[in-house]
Formats: C-alpha cells, sequence, structure tokens
C-alpha cells in the first residue's frame, strides 16, 4: 500500500489513480495529520510526502516518523513546488529517501517509486536486518546500534538473528535453548539468562528492547 499525502485533491487523486493503474494499492490523505493517525492501525510500503501542507508541514511530519522506532524505516519521497537545492537537501537530510520536485509527471513518480522499493528489497536480500535502534549485516556477522559497532560473540550474535528475525514473538527459555544451542546441547536453561544480560549490556541504549515477560520468557520489540 503506496500512501499519497497532498492537500491539492486533484493532484492527489492522480497520484493515487496512476499508482492503482500500475499495480499498486494507494491510498490518499488531505494532511499529515490524519495519515499520522492511520499509522497508528496500519502500515504502508512507502508514503509520498508533499512539503506544503496545512497545519503541519511535511519535513515536521516527515522528522515525527523517523523519531518513532514503530515508522522510522517506512521508505519516504518528499514531493514539493519548491525546487532549490537547499529544499532538496532540507528534505533529504531530514530522512527523506528520495525527492519529486512539481510539477512532475506521473511516470517519474512510479519509477521513483519501484527505485525506492527496489532498494530497500536490496537491503534485506543482502541480510540487513533492522529493528528500532539496531541493525545486522548477517553476511558480514556485524551489529550496530545507532550507527555505532558493537562486538558480539558467536552465540550472542545468533541469539540477538533469531529475535529479530521473529521481532515481538515471545519465546521461552527452552525454545531459545533448542534453537540457539541446539536439542543435544545439555545446560541449564540459566545459560540463555545469562546471555541475555550481556547482550543487553553490549548493546548499550537498545539493551532494553529485549523484553522479560515473566512466566514465559524474552521477546524482542522495537522500542525501549
Amino acid at each position: 500500500m503506496i500512501w499519497c499525502v497532498d492537500d491539492d485533491n486533484t493532484i492527489r487523486d492522480l497520484e493515487v489513480y496512476t499508482l492503482e493503474q500500475t499495480g499498486f494499492q494507494a491510498k490518499g490523505f488531505a494532511d499529515g495529520i490524519s495519515m499520522l493517525k492511520a499509522l497508528e492501525s496500519e502500515m504502508p510500503e512507502l508514503i509520498i510526502l508533499d512539503i506544503m501542507l496545512p497545519e503541519m508541514d511535511g519535513v515536521e511530519i516527515l522528522k515525527k516518523i523517523r523519531a518513532d522506532q514503530r515508522y522510522k524505516n517506512i521508505p519516504i519521497i518528499m514531493a514539493t513546488a519548491k525546487g532549490t537545492e537547499m529544499d532538496k537537501i532540507g528534505g533529504l537530510n531530514s530522512g527523506a529517501d528520495d525527492y519529486l520536485v512539481k510539477p512532475f509527471g506521473v511516470m517519474e513518480m512510479v519509477a521513483r517509486v519501484n527505485a525506492v522499493l527496489r532498494r530497500m528489497a536490496k537491503d534485506e536480500d543482502e541480510g540487513i536486518l533492522v529493528v528500532g535502534n539496531i541493525s545486522m549485516k548477517e553476511k558480514e556477522h556485524m551489529v550496530f546500534v545507532q550507527g555505532e559497532k558493537v562486538e558480539l560473540t558467536h552465540k550472542e550474535f545468533e541469539l540477538l538473528k533469531f529475535f529479530m528475525e521473529h521481532r515481538e514473538v515471545v519465546f521461552s527459555r527452552d525454545e531459545l535453548m533448542n534453537n540457539i544451542w541446539g536439542m543435544a546441547y545439555v545446560a541449564e536453561t540459566r545459560t540463555v539468562d545469562m546471555h541475555i544480560k550481556t547482550l543487553r549490556q553490549k548493546l548499550g541504549s537498545a539493551g532494553g528492547q529485549i523484553k522479560t515477560v515473566i512466566g514465559v520468557g524474552y521477546r524482542l520489540e522495537s522500542e525501549v
């Protein structure tokens, strides 16, 4: 689902129509506030966000989205009638993934949407996992918290990877033991607790994303 946010009804309807005709599902919003409210119950694949909006402009909305751990990875293309270099730089520096300058052709819009989605898919194909402030490059065996590299042991890495691949899912100590150490591994489930403790410590500010569910086990959440 692609969301188009523009207070001009004609432009917004044309964006939605064109996207639907080229194989996407699309929805329009006349302002950023209604779009932010909709985010609480639905997650789009990508947002095309106009800068000149009533009440709250597009850059402010962009900053709100990027500051929220639940939505910070949604790709966003900024659209505006402004065409100066500083406007582009300001939008991109605030976290936009691409930029459209009005008036733009609808097929240019579709091309940019496809390009951004391909780029996101490539990151996933290359084994890049992101949950909240934690990112992992599987092939390189590297973990980062807010861009800072974190050194983990092999089992800590495997444990974190398992959590990141199953975000928001609660696992018991036995389930974690079986999946990370294997059925044949003989050890107390305290081994899991010890690894969770050191993993939290090494993740620093992001360590709080690993939540203890009393009486059940552990899960990784997108927010601390």
